[in-house]
């Protein structure tokens, strides 16, 4: 556990991980020391596909071979911070660049970091001396933008003007738009241009907007308005700046009005209708010629006009009446007018009100001549009454007298009687009632004839056609004869006839000639007619069918029509010899032939001929049909039949045809799947394959009722093979006529044995994950779409209730008060992929109203076929489901009071400790933490040392040496411990330190769990003053060594003198026992050997140095034997090599007996003991002359107490070693010493 709380402005490993993980538009990548992952956001995750753990080769893997290498050797080389450009070989952006950056991160590891998607494109390159700044704040402007030079050529423009004139960068940059204006437009151009050069040169901006008309890339016209500026380029040259704004829809709706208007006006002046518009104090606004023709000239104001104009005119005293209203209906007035010339004339006028542009009410009033109107409509009570009381009107016509008298028709007389057949009564009347407006434009030229006649007194006889009110159209045949009445004078007597009937059969059958003609000429089918074996007529279908020129083919022959048809010309020639008058009459002759057709390929047709009822030479009708495409589907259908056989019979599903229970007909698959043959199933009861009778029974009542209910039925059943074992089937039935259940169905049967015992085998292992999960200790809630589905033990007894409480509620029911309750989310099915989890915390409140706090998970999970989760029913809900695991942290939560509050008593206590406290950062050095006794030691006020690294506020040696400590105690996992002299200021004056001793103690805190460097490293230094207590120490300390060493001092001399009396003793007993002289001498050598060790420390304060050791012991040797023996030293001063106490003797007793052996085994010559001293180890050497026997090893020597068998016995096996070994002529026996059986003391 850390000693001091963690600053509130640090967030955790886990918040900085989340809100990295939360940048979606950068790609980030750490690396450590040794070059792998260690930590990548999801947006690398996707765009690299790399993990954290990583090597860097595994991690740049989607990477293109030259941009691993790249990036590879960018690491290498010791920047601080580098661009880099890679290509991405694989992944979502493959073949895409994306921009690296790398930058050295705290430890030694690098940062990588990239957007996530490839920049935009580029701008199109700008032309020397073109605002480069301007166009590019300017260049995603959503207004057309061109920059010009003096010479008005385009060096830059932005996308949005490209896309308005329809041309690519190539057709604008560098060229003059003057090209693009219309002819008769540029001079006005170039004029305006010379102004704009006037106000450059005069200082000042163009004063005026322009309007300038432009062609564009489809040669559309255009129309732009813009405020042309002078600005300075990047080298200082003049630059023409337009934003333009396109205004073509508004000159487009401009244009369209005034056309709109002016075509409004002329047809208000032209109209024949008489039109006047006043407003609503009645003051007449305008008025057309037709209304003055018909009301005479229309009055200034209404307020003075005569009442019958304005009564016509719907104005009320001083008003228009309170039915002209905007948006009323139209109110129609008939009225009569007195005209100045006394003529009364009948109007009619249709006023409507509206709104006028500039406000206020208008109404318009429509007035139209109801003379002729009145006119027309006696005329036809006239003629409807001649109509009705005969269908013939007679009447006789005087030049002189105009018509006399109308004689109505007698039946039956003559000529002149009316045909029978309902012909109208009403024309007796004579023509005087008829007007020309009655007659049909198309017969008025027979009317005109008719009235001619009548002028003249000629003979005439006429057809045509008049509109009668309530009977329509009406056909009428005058007939005019001269005559004279009584004194000579001369008549005219005209007899009128209806001959509508007539008529209208004789169009009929006009009619249906055409209708019949247009069938004919209109069908697909070739019809023709013969006579004999003479084609008399045929339409044009059947003409491009043989191939015949249009028109031509009638009156060809039969045999020349069909010369390349044999067959065909000889079905013809019977039908036409068959007997007319028996049963051959209605049979016909059909046949089915081919032709070649367009590419060669082949057309069929069919032919079918039938005689015509006809005396004489007998006539047939053919017909020729194209059959091609039917000859076509009937092939695809025998290939779909086959294709059909041979799924049936090669299908791995077992199909079966069944009538009633009964198989009727069965595939090798469904042998395959019974283990019958085909034949053996062949009438085979549908029972003989159901597990029992029973079974049998229930599945076909309920098979029936789906059938007939929905024409198929689907599910799973057992199937009883022919050897006894049952399997699982899914079988699938559909009535082959669902309107005709007794046709019988198609059965399908598919093995799904295995896959209905693993399905089993799931629901097992869904019961037990449901016990699993209802005895963990997390509580796990399923929501569907309708609620809760499911939750186990522990979520229960969280609640406060049972599974039946919380089915189908909202989740957010055990929610607390919160609007933005994570429970009352709703965003996770959006939100969240499916298996992605989402964590939060939160209080909770169960059914027993105790609220508590939890940390939950929410994950999406799909549905599966059993429902999702264990337990859950599946019809309760659909799609995805969300997944609640909630834990319980209420005692956890209160134990994080408790820390806090612990903290906090703990921070006051190292506030006011006599300890100098810091907290570092072990990645950056930087400091996060320290109390006013630490800025004593540091020698630096706190505001100077917080947040800042030691190289910040230290002088650079003690900077370099904090930095080593701290590094070092990162390394190690007990406690770094330093004693370390720094200088405290002393009193008041200015200046005055002293020198105090800190006992310092670096311990890492490491923050992740488990202490296994997942978190954030934190170094905590602890610093006590000790300087009192190390001088006491050290006085209590010289005190003890200054006793010790005259102790130590006594006890070495008693020794060497004992060791001396007993070499003495030993040497008068090898002198009265010559026989064992060579072995005491030996024992000699060892005891002066142990004494000159002993005499060394005599006198000496200190560790007993190996040099002196040495040149006692080889002088001693000398004394002994007699022979000389040469002492070098190599290499480092020896008088820095010490041994320790408890190896001076072992070592003294070795270089004993190595010069011992040197001088009894060695041949005649020089014996030299080389001492070799370096920083790591020391080596004794002794040369002497001699030879070692064939195959000598060490480990062949037994241990002894002489010899070598002693020095192997005495040395030290682990830093001590022992070689004997030949060089040359002579015999090296070499030993090597290593720490700790020696010390590397400090220089003198």
């Amino acid at each position: 556990m850390s000693l001091l709380p963690r600053s509130a402005t640090l967030p955790s490993n886990a918040q900085l991980s989340a809100l990295l993980d939360g940048v979606d538009d950068t790609l980030l990548l750490l690396l450590d020391q040794r070059q792998r992952v260690s930590y990548r956001n999801p947006v690398a995750e996707r765009l690299l596909g790399c993990e954290a753990g990583q090597p860097l080769d595994q991690a740049l893997a989607w990477l293109d071979a030259a941009s691993r290498q790249a990036l590879v050797q960018a690491l290498g080389q010791a920047q601080q911070a580098a661009p880099l450009t890679i290509t991405l070989a694989d992944g979502p952006l493959r073949g895409g660049r994306l921009p690296l950056t790398l930058a050295r991160a705290g430890g030694g590891g690098w940062a990588l970091r990239a957007p996530a998607a490839a920049p935009p494109p580029a701008q199109p390159p700008l032309a020397a001396g073109a605002t480069s700044e301007l166009v590019r704040l300017l260049w995603d402007s959503a207004q057309p933008l061109t920059v010009q030079d003096r010479q008005f050529v385009i060096v830059a423009a932005n996308r949005a003007y490209f896309d308005a004139v329809g041309r690519s960068p190539e057709q604008v940059l560098g060229h003059d738009p003057l090209v693009f204006v219309r002819a008769e437009d540029q001079a006005d151009v170039r004029q305006t241009r010379q102004d704009w050069l006037a106000a450059l040169a005069g200082g000042h901006q163009p004063e005026h907007q322009v309007e300038r008309r432009v062609m564009d890339a489809q040669g559309r016209l255009r129309f732009f308005r813009f405020a042309p500026r002078w600005v300075s380029a990047d080298d200082g040259e003049p630059l023409l700046l337009a934003i333009l704004q396109d205004v073509t829809l508004e000159h487009q709706a401009r244009d369209a009005a005034a056309q709109s208007g002016h075509e409004l006006d002329q047809w208000f002046d032209l109209s024949p209708v008489g039109m006047l518009v006043y407003d609503s104090g009645g003051q007449v606004l305008r008025s057309n010629s037709a209304f003055a023709a018909l009301a005479g000239p229309a009055p200034a104001q209404l307020a003075g006009a005569p009442a019958d104009l304005c009564q016509l005119l719907a104005w009320a005293g001083s008003q228009p009446q309170t039915g002209l209203q905007p948006g009323a209906a139209p109110l129609e007035v008939l009225a009569t007018l007195t005209l100045a010339d006394g003529r009364r004339q009948h109007l009619r006028a249709r006023l409507r009100a509206f709104h006028g542009a500039q406000g206020g009410q208008r109404v318009m009033a429509v007035v139209e001549d109801r003379s002729l109107e009145d006119e027309h409509d006696l005329a036809q009570l006239e003629i409807g009454a001649l109509m009705d009381t005969a269908s013939v009107g007679v009447a006789t016509y005087e030049a002189s007298r105009g018509w006399l008298q109308a004689r109505p028709a007698r039946s039956g007389a003559g000529a002149g009687a009316t045909p029978s057949g309902g012909a109208p009564a009403g024309l007796a009347a004579g023509l005087q009632s008829i007007g020309r407006d009655q007659v049909e434009p198309g017969s008025r030229e027979e009317f005109e004839r008719l009235q001619r006649a009548l002028r003249e007194g000629q003979r005439a006889q006429v057809r045509y056609a008049v509109q009668v009110p309530e009977l329509g159209t009406r056909w009428l045949l005058t007939r005019v004869e001269p005559g004279e009445l009584t004194g000579g004078r001369a008549a005219l007597s005209v007899v009128t006839l209806d001959i509508t009937e007539q008529e209208e059969a004789h169009r009929r059958s006009e009619q249906l000639l055409r209708e019949l003609s247009g069938i004919l000429d209109g069908t697909s089918a070739g019809i023709a007619y013969l006579r004999g074996d003479r084609l008399l007529r045929c339409n044009r279908s059947f003409e491009t069918m043989l191939g015949l020129a249009p028109g031509r083919a009638a009156g060809a022959l039969l045999e020349a029509l069909l010369a390349d048809q044999p067959a065909v010309q000889a079905l013809l020639q019977q039908a036409l010899a068959d007997d007319p008058a028996g049963a051959a009459r209605e049979r016909r002759h059909e046949t089915e032939f081919s032709r070649p057709g367009p590419g060669g390929r082949p057309v069929w047709y069919a032919l079918s001929a039938s005689r015509a009822p006809a005396g004489g030479v007998p006539e047939l009708v053919v017909v020729l049909t194209d059959v091609s495409r039917l000859k076509a589907q009937q092939a695809e259908l025998e290939a779909l039949a086959r294709e059909r056989e041979l799924m049936f019979n090669l299908s791995d599903v077992g199909l079966a045809y069944l009538r009633g229970a009964t198989i009727e007909r069965a595939n090798e698959a469904l042998a395959g799947l019974t283990g019958y043959a085909v034949g053996e199933l062949l009438g085979m009861h549908l029972a003989a394959l159901f597990a029992d009778e029973q079974d049998f029974e229930r599945l076909w009542q309920e098979q029936r009722q789906g059938l007939l209910s929905a024409g198929r039925w689907q599910g799973e059943r057992r199937l009883r093979r022919r050897d006894g074992r049952t399997l699982w089937v899914q079988v699938n039935k559909r009535l082959v006529d669902e309107a005709d259940p007794a046709a019988g169905m198609i059965c399908s049967y598919v093995d799904v044995d295995e896959r209905r015992r693993a399905r089993e085998a799931v629901q097992l292992q869904a019961e037990r994950t449901r016990a699993i999960l209802d005895s963990v200790l997390v509580g796990i809630v399923t929501v569907g779409d309708g609620g809760i589905e499911w939750m186990n033990r522990s979520a229960r007894r969280m609640f406060g209730g049972e599974l039946a409480d919380f089915v189908g509620e909202p989740i957010s029911i055990v929610a607390t008060a919160e609007p933005d309750h994570p429970l009352r989310a709703t965003h996770y099915r959006q939100h969240l992929a499916d298996g992605q989890a989402e964590t939060f915390e939160c209080r909770l409140r169960g059914r027993d109203g105790r609220e508590f706090w939890v940390v939950g998970n929410a994950v999406v999970t799909g549905r599966g076929a059993d429902g999702g989760l264990p337990g859950a029913d599946a019809a309760r809900g659909s799609g995805s489901q969300i997944t609640f695991a909630l834990l319980d942290i209420e005692r956890r939560r209160q134990a994080e009071v408790s820390i806090a509050q612990a903290q906090d008593s703990l921070q006051r206590i190292i506030d006011t400790a006599p300890l100098a406290i810091a907290l570092f950062d072990s990645a950056s050095g930087a400091v996060l933490r320290l109390n006013h006794m630490a800025a004593m030691f540091f020698g630096r006020p706190v505001e100077a040392v917080l947040g800042r690294r030691p190289e910040e506020w230290f002088s650079p040696d003690d900077a370099a040496a904090l930095r080593d400590d701290l590094h070092a105690a990162q390394q190690q996992t007990d406690v770094l411990r330093r004693e370390l002299p720094r200088p405290v200021r002393s009193g008041s004056a200015p200046g005055a330190v002293e020198m105090r001793m800190w006992d310092v103690r670096i311990v890492s805190l490491q923050t992740g769990q488990g202490g296994q460097g997942g978190g954030e490293a934190q170094l905590l230094l602890v610093a006590s003053d000790v300087t009192e207590q190390r001088a006491a120490e050290q006085a209590r300390f010289d005190a003890a060594v200054s006793q010790r060493e005259m102790l130590v001092k006594e006890v070495h001399h008693r020794i060497k003198n004992n060791l001396q009396g007993v070499a003495g003793l030993l040497q008068q007993t090898a002198a009265r026992r010559p026989e064992v002289a060579a072995l005491i001498s030996e024992a000699v050598g060892q005891v002066q050997a142990i004494a000159q060790v002993h005499g060394l420390q005599v006198g000496v304060s200190g560790p007993l140095r190996i040099q002196p050791l040495v040149e006692a012991i080889t002088a001693s040797v000398q004394r002994t034997f007699g022979r000389p023996i040469t002492v070098s030293v190599e290499g480092t001063p020896a008088h820095r090599f010490a041994l320790p106490e408890a190896e001076s003797i072992p070592i003294a007793l070795t270089v004993n007996e190595l010069l011992t052996n040197a001088i009894k085994h060695s041949a005649p010559g020089d014996i030299r003991c080389v001492l070799h001293c370096d920083e790591a180890r020391l080596s004794i050497q002794v040369l002497s002359p001699g030879q070692l026997r064939p195959g000598f090893s060490l480990a062949q020597v037994p241990p002894g107490v002489s010899g070598l068998g002693l020095v192997r016995a005495l040395l030290p096996r682990r830093t001590a070693t022992l070689t004997l070994t030949q060089l040359g002529v002579q015999v090296e026996a070499k030993v090597v010493l290593v720490p700790p059986s020696i010390t590397l003391l400090e220089p003198l």
